[in-house]
C-alpha cells in the first residue's frame, strides 16, 4: 500500500487530497494544527478506520516536526505533500503600512516549513517506492506571471519556496527523489474564496493526474493542476 503524509488536511485542498487518495487505497497520514477542531477530517477518518491517521503537526512548529517525523519512524511515505500554507496580505501596498511580523510568519509557513518537512522526512521518503515531494505552490509566486502587483508578503514567500523546491531536486535527484510545485488553479477554499474558478475536486483531480505521471525528469519543474508548465 502507498503511503501519503499531508500537511494542512483538515479543510480546503489538503483535505480533499485525503479525501481522493484514501478512496483510492492509499494510506494516508493526514495532518491538521488542531486535530480535535477538524470535524471533516475525523469524519474522514472514521469512514477509513487503519488507513487513514489523523497526526498533530503546526508545521511552524520545528521541533513539532522533527517529533512527527520520530514518531513515525517506521513509515515509508511515497508522496509528501506540502500543503499548509496562509495567505497573510490581500490588500497590501506599497503605500500601506506593512505588517512584518506577519511576513515573517509567511515565510515561516510557506517557505522555510517546507524545507523542513524534507529535511526531517529524508530517510522517509527515500526509502519508499515512489520517492516524491510535491509542494503547492501558486502563479501568485511566478515573477514572470506577475502583472497585477500587490500581495507582497504571500508572493514573496511563494515565489521562495519555489527556489526551496528546485534546489531540492538538485540536491536530491541523486537518491532518486522527484520534487516539484504544483498550482492548484484558484480554488474555491477559505483562502481561495467564493468567486474562485474551480472546485477543489477539480483541482485535486488534476494534480493528481498530474502527479500519477511524474519520473525523475519532472524534478524541479513548476506545473499547474491541468499539466501546464509555469514559467518561473
Amino acid at each position: 500500500m502507498n503511503t501519503t503524509l499531508i500537511t494542512g488536511a483538515n479543510r480546503g485542498i489538503g483535505l480533499e487530497f485525503s479525501r481522493q487518495y484514501a478512496a483510492d487505497g492509499w494510506r494516508v497520514l493526514a495532518c491538521a494544527r488542531n486535530p480535535e477542531k477538524s470535524d471533516a477530517l475525523n469524519t474522514l477518518a472514521a469512514q477509513y478506520p487503519g488507513q487513514l491517521s489523523v497526526h498533530r503537526l503546526d508545521v511552524a512548529d520545528h521541533p513539532e516536526i522533527d517529533q512527527l517525523a520520530v514518531s513515525l519512524a517506521d513509515q515509508s511515505i511515497d508522496l509528501l505533500i506540502n500543503n499548509a500554507g496562509i495567505y497573510t496580505d490581500p490588500h497590501a501596498g506599497p503605500s500601506n503600512n506593512s505588517d512584518y511580523e506577519a511576513w515573517m510568519r509567511a515565510f515561516l509557513v510557506n517557505t522555510m516549513a517546507t524545507f523542513k518537512m524534507v529535511r526531517a522526512f529524508r530517510a522517509h521518503i527515500v526509502r519508499s517506492d515512489k520517492k516524491t515531494v510535491v509542494t503547492i505552490s501558486s502563479k501568485m509566486g511566478s515573477i514572470a506571471d506577475n502583472s497585477s502587483g500587490g500581495s507582497y508578503m504571500y508572493r514573496s514567500s511563494k515565489a521562495a519556496v519555489n527556489m526551496v523546491v528546485k534546489t531540492l531536486a538538485i540536491d536530491l535527484k541523486p537518491a532518486g527523489v522527484i520534487a516539484l510545485v504544483l498550482h492548484p488553479g484558484w480554488v474555491k477554499t477559505d483562502m481561495g474564496g467564493p468567486h474562485a474558478l474551480i472546485s477543489s475536486m477539480q483541482s485535486v483531480s488534476g494534480m493528481r493526474e498530474v502527479i500519477s505521471r511524474l519520473t525523475i525528469e519532472d524534478s524541479g519543474r513548476f506545473i499547474s493542476f491541468d499539466g501546464k508548465a509555469i514559467p518561473w
